[in-house]
């Protein structure tokens, strides 16, 4: 070969080099064309919302790979569908080109229970999609936030900030209705246990505000209210008014007070209930 070479002119060496370079590149770009299967272009159709399996065969039997990119959760879709698809449906591409999946997880994942007390109505709404909670049933109690979440459930039972629940639960929301309308006279709460008054002020549409027990009360459940704010009366013995949704502070203690005569001699007292 070299000596072939060595007994040609100069001129025909690199005229054939030229040839050589030539045929070379001919067949690269040949092979090029036959391997990526250039012009060979096919529509991906759409398997959005198909199961898997199924969404699997379509694509590969009009000559797709398939794999699965992610798995997320929505509480709308069927476990194991397909929510995502990349590329595309209707994209047109080169035949063997891989189908890129995201699917519904068959579980829902749990997570923690936010903190939507103190909220409004509208944050609130935005912290539970963030989760991915829904709202259940809402109702409302006489409160001077109007609006606000007073109260968080689940299962109709209070629900505390951190539990662990699935994914796509429904909340729901005890709502400040604000404050009402009509007055009334405050409600007598001396002498009552914590859990007496409690049901005397919530049963009048008022919240409980403050619950201050002495420093020897251990348990709050069975202490003595021997003070309120609002108070019954007045300082002239008239009786104090309050509307629904106002909040009463009680102050509590391990002996039960003894009430003092109330002296109506000067001031008549008007029963105002």
């Amino acid at each position: 070969m070299f000596k072939f070479i060595a007994g040609k002119p100069l001129w025909m060496n690199i005229l054939f080099a030229f040839v050589l370079i030539g045929v070379i590149l001919l067949l690269f770009i040949v092979s090029l064309n036959f391997f990526t299967h250039h012009g060979k272009t096919l529509t991906i159709p759409s398997v959005t919302g198909r199961s898997f399996t199924d969404a699997k065969k379509v694509l590969e039997a009009e000559g797709f790979d398939v794999e699965i990119q992610d798995s997320i959760y929505n509480d709308t879709a069927a476990a194991l569908s397909v929510l995502r698809q990349f590329p595309a449906a209707d994209e047109i591409v080169k035949i063997n080109r891989t189908v890129y999946l995201t699917i519904n997880r068959s579980v829902a994942p749990t997570i923690e229970m936010p903190l939507l007390e103190g909220l409004s109505f509208r944050n609130a709404e935005l912290v539970m999609k963030q989760y991915g909670l829904r709202i259940g049933d809402t109702s409302y109690r006489a409160d001077y936030a109007k609006n606000s979440v007073l109260e968080q459930q689940y299962n109709g039972e209070r629900i505390k900030p951190g539990t662990r629940i699935s994914m796509g639960s429904s909340i729901g929301l005890v709502l400040g209705s604000g404050l009402g309308q009509s007055e009334f006279a405050v409600p007598d709460l001396i002498g009552m246990t914590y859990a007496e008054a409690k049901i005397i002020i919530e049963s009048n549409g008022l919240t409980v505000g403050s619950a201050v027990p002495d420093a020897d009360v251990v348990d709050t459940t069975t202490a003595f209210v021997y003070k309120q704010q609002p108070e019954r009366f007045t300082p002239d013995l008239r009786l104090n008014r309050i509307r629904q949704g106002q909040s009463m502070d009680i102050f509590l203690s391990v002996q039960k007070p003894v009430r003092q005569p109330i002296d109506t001699t000067t001031v008549p007292v008007k029963n105002d209930y």
